[in-house]
């Protein structure tokens, strides 16, 4: 029963990392990312309690769903994107949403290290500033 059950969680990774087009280093980064990001949002709420996202700025399990959900759609995306490299026969565009994504994730990893009281150099605090600006344009 334990063999089976291994053999079929194996046989789900090996087919959604298949589907991300294959483990490599960009998603092996974008999955830390992704996890650093969502640990520490659940520390920023839970320890912290200075969260953004709710109104006391404690741990809320909808707005912690909400994120789990976002995470999916991101690695959705890099599907989509890998999809995109194989009809045209080239491997940039997973890359470039896989940079992207993870941009955005050091981004928040560095907003969620200020809510915490860490300090952040001027140097970083201008980046994410620069970087913010940038999406914001984009987002228009």
């Amino acid at each position: 029963m334990r063999e089976s059950f291994m053999v079929t969680i194996g046989a789900f990774g090996a087919l959604i990392v298949s589907a991300l087009g294959g483990w490599g280093q960009a998603l092996g980064a974008l999955s830390f990312f992704m996890a650093v990001d969502y640990v520490t949002g659940l520390i920023v709420a839970g320890i912290f309690k200075t969260s953004q996202k709710s109104e006391n700025g404690a741990l809320d399990s909808r707005i912690g769903f909400k994120g789990i959900v976002k995470k999916f759609m991101m690695l959705v995306m890099v599907a989509v994107a890998y999809q995109v490299d194989m009809i045209i026969g080239k491997e940039f565009v997973r890359y470039g949403v896989m940079i992207a994504f993870i941009a955005n994730e050091l981004l928040s990893i560095t907003e969620n290290a200020g809510l915490m009281g860490v300090y952040i150099p001027d140097t970083l605090k201008r980046a994410v500033d620069i970087l913010k600006k940038k999406g914001d344009c984009e987002n228009e």
